[in-house]
């Protein structure tokens, strides 16, 4: 079976596991997680999983996590899942990285633009002499 997280899901884990990181709490990082599956999908994964309990796979995969790489926690996710015959499937940290450069260099553009208006500007001063 494949999974797929849909990139709100996956920004939304990113978000809660920087949020877990700096205050050392996981609580509402399994509850994000948890609510990034489809209910059908949980059901899945729970007729998978020994124990039929996701919420308490979540505890254990979260326990295993260092607490400090956002990516590795999808590492364990992916892992975890692909142990009970399950392919997650999700965007990479990549796609957002390349918003950012895409941001940064619309944020450059704009500087040029600034740099033009002050020489109209000190043209327009040397007519008036």
């Amino acid at each position: 079976m494949e999974i797929h997280l849909d990139k709100r899901a996956v920004k939304q884990i990113r978000l809660s596991a920087a949020d877990a990181v700096e205050e050392g709490d996981t609580e509402a990082l399994r509850e994000d997680v948890l609510e990034a599956f489809s209910e059908e999908q949980v059901e899945e994964i729970e007729r998978r999983l020994d124990s039929g309990d996701f919420f308490e796979f979540l505890t254990d995969v979260l326990d295993e996590w260092g607490g400090d790489d956002v990516d590795e926690l999808f590492e364990l996710l992916e892992t975890q899942l692909g142990d009970i015959g399950i392919d997650l499937k999700y965007e990479p940290r990549e796609d957002d990285d390349d918003l950012d450069e895409a941001e940064d260099d619309d944020l450059g553009d704009d500087d040029d633009d600034e740099g033009d208006d002050d020489a109209e500007l000190e043209a327009e001063d040397d007519e008036d002499d």
